[in-house]
């Protein structure tokens, strides 16, 4: 029986991590789904049982994305799966700045894979495994900006409160079914990431809060992508997961 984890954004960063930790556990199916494949992926460390699957896929056309998962998961069928995982990562970072400074379709697309696309998947993965009668879990990365607004960052704000509340909403409704699946938003705390390096670069004059983020990396108070992937798998596995539907890495 293997434990079948489909993760988003797969390609760079955490996400990255993610996948490469996932792949080091013994009998992990993962299925990746990001807009570029990555070859060097298929080269990590594999613990026994483990296999990978990777699908050139752009988030930003969600509808299209949402049927090829569903589709596939039904034709997978559940009878060798232990359990089954969603985990929702990708996100497209606009530039830090007034909201009105931003180009249309780069909003729109944000909007589309950072909210959109975790919403559409979400609803695939839960009709096509509901007959699976095995644990089910959704994990949505948040980011304490969906509970805390900052100046400059309207889209990811936006985003990641949209998340969270919908996360709430979902547990609500899946408490109501016999084995409905347990979710949770999670923030991953402060990473050493492409968005810090597009933070730590945005023009001061649009972004109040730019030093603080220069700040946070001189005085080494990020943690790396490999560090932060350990604490989110580690919140995946606790027995207590799905009973805060909107929590975080550094809180107990």
């Amino acid at each position: 029986m293997s434990r079948l984890v489909i993760l988003t954004g797969a390609s760079r960063g955490m996400g990255r991590a993610l996948a490469v930790a996932l792949l080091q556990r013994e009998g992990t199916r993962l299925l990746t789904l990001s807009r570029r494949p990555d070859a060097a992926l298929e080269a990590e460390p594999r613990a026994a049982g483990s296999t990978l699957e990777q699908w050139a896929l752009d988030l930003a056309q969600p509808v299209e994305a949402a049927a090829r998962l569903e589709a596939w998961l039904a034709a997978q069928g559940g009878n060798s799966v232990s359990e089954a995982a969603l985990v929702n990562n990708a996100a497209l970072l606009t530039p830090p700045g007034p909201v009105e400074s931003v180009e249309a379709d780069l909003l729109s697309a944000a909007l589309r894979v950072g909210l959109e696309a975790p919403v559409l998947l979400t609803r695939a993965f839960l009709r096509a495994t509901e007959p699976w009668r095995v644990p089910r879990k959704v994990l949505n990365i948040s980011s304490g900006l969906g509970r805390r607004a900052m100046a400059a960052s309207a889209p990811y704000c936006a985003v990641k409160a949209g998340l969270d509340h919908f996360t709430r909403a979902l547990a609500l409704d899946e408490a109501l079914k016999p084995l409905g699946a347990r979710v949770v938003s999670l923030a991953p705390g402060v990473i050493d990431t492409d968005m810090q390096v597009q933070l730590r670069g945005g023009d001061p004059a649009h972004f109040p809060d730019h030093d603080r983020f220069v700040q946070l990396r001189a005085q080494g108070l990020l943690d790396s992508p490999q560090a932060a992937a350990a604490k989110l798998l580690a919140y995946l596995e606790r027995p207590d997961f799905g009973q805060q539907p909107v929590a975080d890495v550094r809180e107990p």
